[in-house]
């Protein structure tokens, strides 16, 4: 860096100011390791157990109030796991509760800011249709064990990362 005052520390200068912006650390120094990533889904399988049905709850209560009529929305339940993501993923805290026991978030790698609720399920979408099948499973866990940042196939189509807090 040409001309730069003495004492000039840009790293440091986010937290210094509390300007709210992430330290300028690269996303592989902070990456996530794929077993932290498979405790967080497990947990994960229990929160969206629970999610879905304090939705299912709440589904049935509105359709008794509704004369049946709310017992339509029971079309979203399978989209349940999808909807928690979103909404904790596009969240404050850019994580599942899963992952915020494990210690990680969800970041864009080229800014490290925030992901929006779109992206964030659109993100959980490619998730579970990798998932639903072994061999999209296995390709999608194949490139995150074959790349140094260990991102896994659909962090890579979305542009996302999951690193370490």
């Amino acid at each position: 860096m040409l001309n730069t005052p003495p004492g000039y520390d840009p790293a440091g200068y986010a937290e210094r100011y509390g300007t709210g912006l992430p330290n300028a650390l690269p996303v592989p120094s902070v990456r996530a390791s794929l077993g932290a990533r498979f405790v967080a889904y497990l947990l994960d399988i229990l929160f969206i157990l629970g999610f879905t049905a304090l939705l299912t709850l709440a589904i049935t209560v509105l359709g008794v109030l509704t004369f049946g009529l709310g017992w339509t929305l029971f079309a979203i339940l399978p989209a349940s796991g999808i909807l928690y993501s979103a909404v904790t993923v596009g969240g404050a805290a850019q994580s599942t509760w899963g992952m915020r026991m494990m210690g990680l978030r969800v970041v864009s790698p080229a800014s490290g800011l925030r992901v929006d609720f779109i992206t964030a399920a659109i993100h959980a979408l490619l998730f579970y249709v990798a998932i639903s099948t072994f061999l999209l499973w296995f390709v999608d866990i194949l490139f995150g064990l074959m790349r140094s940042d260990r991102r896994l196939g659909h962090d890579v189509l979305v542009g996302l990362a999951v690193v370490r807090v």
